[in-house]
């Protein structure tokens, strides 16, 4: 039986919406040495990343984006995987998200959650 279509998803401080923008001609394609990584946590390292579940087919499965006004879009192609070693792993189906940091309140200000 198939998964209903999330259209909110969250790994730990990482939040994905889906959305119908595309991104535009001045936005930056973002990678971290061919990795599309998400967030990195700031105590541990560990990675928010998103990989491809058929690695076989030679265009790749996702691409990340940054907008001028800061605005990531995560664009996934084909069915792709969110990982991170202290989470269970999400499913993405093909579509386009919005990448957004959580962020908290504390008495000196607001600031991104930390994982």
């Amino acid at each position: 039986m198939r998964q209903p279509r999330l259209d909110i998803l969250r790994q730990g401080d990482v939040l994905l919406m889906r959305t119908k923008k595309t991104p535009s001609k001045t936005a930056t394609a973002i990678h971290d040495h061919g990795r599309i990584i998400l967030a990195y946590g700031e105590v541990t390292g560990h990675a928010h990343e998103v990989i491809g579940v058929d690695n076989a087919d030679p265009v790749p499965a996702m691409a990340l984006f940054e907008e001028p006004n800061g605005t990531r879009l995560l664009v996934i192609r084909r069915d792709a995987l969110l990982r991170h070693e202290e989470h269970d792993r999400i499913d993405l189906a093909p579509g386009h998200y919005e990448v957004i940091r959580q962020r908290e309140y504390e008495p000196a200000g607001i600031r991104n959650v930390a994982d």
